[in-house]
């Protein structure tokens, strides 16, 4: 008998599973408070998802490589600046080959393409906004039920993990929005001669003071080859009232523009050319992210065992893009691990799975985003490893290596720790 799945949620991540799973056997249905249309234009973005490396092949594995126009990009143009407007300083500049490709798709487009293909493979799709009350009858009605809600929605369902979970209140103020207006051509943003450029690296600038600002090659659902932008405001920074105060696509350009001309005047006359998407009112977002571990399991008022995937499970703040990266690997094994125990699925069993995916994903990426905060913890690494990535590109590559396999960060743990990763990275690289 073929086992039943309830899939809570209809974003990236929860329509990568209902995609994954009806692909394995099991009889799907998606529950989501919105038609598949308005998931698509009818609400902004939540975020870039870019897709670094390991999470892309992971991803193009369980649906193919379905965006071969989209623009890829290869490497991460890198510079630290500080100071104030007028008076600004550059500390560091650096810009490395990733070693690997990465993709960033509207994550809109993403969603909705695979739930059409679920949807004509034959799976449900319920427009029904589900409360705490009927999962309960949802749960009793599916041999698995997965909550897929993000970091809002059913979330409160599954208690926070204290132990796991480093911060209590969000790290960074965000800034999301994508422009067109700009090609991707060669030395779109010029940068350091050091590395030939091809027009497929990532901008990204960070200011010691006040958070970071990164662009990069995009496709939009509408608009096809564009750039996505995402800025991070650090708590107590100026930046945090410019991007609060954007309403709509017009003021996102505005808010992004001035924060270049004012603190990275390098690329402000790249980034004065973007132009806003006029088909896409939802072309931008605002918005802040506490960084929460949950408990992977979580009980409906009769006592039914639910799990959690996504956001739901670990919320990332977006700075080392590891959100819908770790949804899609996390989703890729549990379909994986469903399919080879097809049936009972007990709440134990769920939490050896999200303890697998914890140790073999979810923790390393949490310390990753770490890393990219400038959290103290990190700040002996960080000291050496920025520094080392301008001096030679191999450290730069194994740096942002990070954001595709994050793993190495958790044997980064002392001084020496540190420089044995700049020599093996160094190492690496053939004579």
């Amino acid at each position: 008998m073929t086992s039943s799945v309830a899939i809570i949620g209809a974003g990236v991540v929860g329509a990568t599973a209902a995609l994954a799973l009806g692909e394995r056997g099991f009889d799907v249905t998606v529950y989501s408070d919105r038609t598949p249309d308005e998931l698509r234009d009818a609400v902004p973005a939540t975020g870039t998802a870019v897709l670094f490396g390991h999470s892309r092949d992971v991803d193009v594995d369980l649906t193919g490589d379905t965006y071969e126009e989209a623009p890829l990009s290869t490497g991460m143009a890198t510079r630290l600046t500080s100071g104030e407007p007028g008076e600004l300083s550059g500390l560091l500049d650096f810009d490395p080959e990733f070693g690997y490709v990465a993709s960033g798709i509207d994550v809109r487009l993403r969603a909705h393409d695979r739930l059409k293909r679920f949807i004509e493979r034959g799976g449900r799709f319920l427009v029904d906004a589900v409360s705490r009350e009927s999962l309960d009858t949802i749960a009793a009605q599916h041999d698995l039920t997965l909550v897929a809600t993000g970091k809002g929605g059913l979330s409160a369902l599954f208690p926070v993990d204290e132990s796991r979970t480093v911060y209590r209140s969000p790290q960074r103020h965000l800034l999301a929005a994508a422009f067109t207006g700009l090609g991707h051509g060669p030395d779109v943003f010029p940068r350091n001669a050091r590395t030939p450029r091809t027009g497929t690296h990532n901008v990204f600038n960070l200011h010691a003071e006040h958070g970071e600002a990164w662009i990069g090659p995009y496709w939009h659902k509408d608009a096809g080859a564009t750039w996505s932008f995402l800025g991070f405001a650090k708590p107590g920074s100026p930046w945090v009232e410019r991007f609060a105060a954007v309403t709509d696509p017009a003021s996102a350009r505005e808010a992004v523009v001035a924060l270049y001309r004012d603190y990275f005047p390098d690329d402000a006359p790249t980034v004065e050319q973007l132009q806003v998407i006029e088909q896409d009112p939802h072309s931008w977002l605002t918005g802040a992210v506490t960084p929460t571990v949950r408990s992977a399991v979580g009980f409906t008022s009769s006592g039914r065992p639910v799990a959690a995937i996504g956001d739901t499970a670990i919320a990332f703040d977006p700075i080392a893009g590891q959100g819908a990266q770790t949804g899609i690997i996390q989703v890729a094994a549990l379909a994986r691990a469903a399919a080879e125990r097809g049936s009972d699925f007990t709440a134990e069993w769920l939490r050896e799975q999200f303890e697998r995916h914890w140790t073999e994903r979810g923790h390393a990426a949490a310390e990753a985003t770490r890393l990219f905060l400038g959290d103290p913890d990190y700040g002996f690494v960080a000291a050496k490893l920025f520094p080392a990535a301008q001096e030679d590109d191999a450290v730069g590559a194994a740096l942002f290596g990070l954001l595709s396999e994050p793993a190495p960060i958790l044997g980064l743990r002392t001084d020496e720790d540190v420089d044995r990763f700049i020599a093996d990275a160094k190492a690496a690289v053939p004579a």
